[in-house]
């Protein structure tokens, strides 16, 4: 072989090895989205591991775990409001290895009531959204108060004199719901700070406060209880855990609809075929009879639809928790 032949077979084999080099870099919306996931994937969850949110996250980690070969591992990370676990996904790499099990709370809410370091639009990738679940309109058994409209008339005779339970403080979901349908009504009523929707419960059965707006999960376990009532739920249409109780949008307010969700994110920039992919799974599950049970044993009702649904539900959520938090007094911290 001669110098030059030599000389030229060296630039073709770096040519080809750079080419290689490339096209492996270039390769995660490409072949290695489709040889995903490879390793573990880390789930991480916002809140505490026993609540609703951390339960739907669990419920599709290990569906997950099973269709795809790989163990989505869920991490509850929890502090500053969902924050901390929130900005973390933000931030990771978007290779489709961390994800989050997201809520109405860290992205609809929480923007509107601190100054968070992450954007709920641009810094994410919307996957798909599992499921919604309203809160229920309760009152004392002891009320005057049938229905909503009843409620509504017995309250606007003494303005200002009720008080409503709100668990969880000012912005929890309960007190922004409630603050919602105050406006819609045209009430006025002060609100009773608790440090969860349970003891506020409580003060309802117990005769304490009339009022409050409590979590499906709450109100379901109270629905042969003498003393309360449950009069609506806040979704625009009825849930199927409670299909009895009506909405408060077919009680004389159509339109009206305030509930908290949860579904997944991916850091923006994942691989669309990583994203679809983790959609499409979603949805396969949501349709699967066993696991619908399973979602509405919580009193989660399925959305499913895919990323640009998700996205589009995210766009519409934004202002409307944005609303609530400015018709209660919320400032951000």
């Amino acid at each position: 072989m001669t110098k030059h032949a030599r000389a030229a077979r060296r630039r073709f084999l770096g040519a080809t090895l750079a080419l290689i080099a490339f096209g492996t870099l270039t390769l995660p919306g490409g072949a290695q989205a489709q040889s995903w996931p490879q390793r573990p994937v880390k789930v991480l969850v916002p809140f505490a591991a026993g609540g609703n949110i951390d339960v739907t996250g669990r419920l599709v980690a290990a569906r997950l775990s099973e269709r795809l070969g790989q163990q989505f591992v869920v991490e509850n990370r929890v502090g500053g409001a969902g924050i901390i676990a929130t900005e973390a996904v933000a931030r990771s790499a978007p290779d489709g290895y961390t994800l989050l099990w997201a809520s109405t709370n860290v992205i609809a809410i929480t923007p509107h009531t601190n100054k968070v370091p992450y954007d709920p639009v641009k810094d994410f990738a919307p996957v798909n959204a599992l499921g919604s679940s309203p809160q229920v309109l309760m009152v004392n058994s002891k009320l005057p108060a049938k229905t909503v409209q009843e409620f509504v008339a017995y309250a606007k005779a003494q303005p200002q004199k009720l008080a409503y339970g709100g668990g969880g403080g000012p912005g929890s979901a309960g007190n922004l719901i409630m603050a919602l349908f105050l406006k819609r009504a045209g009430l006025e009523m002060t609100a009773v700070s608790y440090r969860g929707s349970a003891p506020a419960l409580a003060d309802v059965i117990a005769g304490h406060i009339p009022v409050m707006f409590g979590p499906m999960s709450e109100a379901h376990a109270q629905r042969a209880n003498a003393n309360v009532r449950l009069l609506a739920v806040s979704s625009e249409k009825r849930s199927r855990r409670l299909p009895d109780v009506p909405s408060i949008a077919e009680s004389g307010y159509p339109g009206y609809h305030a509930v908290s969700w949860t579904g997944m994110l991916a850091p923006a920039g994942t691989p669309k075929e990583i994203v679809k992919r983790l959609a499409d799974e979603i949805d396969l599950a949501i349709k699967d009879p066993k696991f619908g049970d399973q979602l509405l044993s919580h009193g989660i009702d399925p959305i499913g639809g895919g990323p640009d649904a998700f996205a589009r539900m995210i766009a519409s959520e934004i202002p409307v928790w944005g609303e609530a938090v400015k018709i209660a007094g919320v400032s951000a911290k």
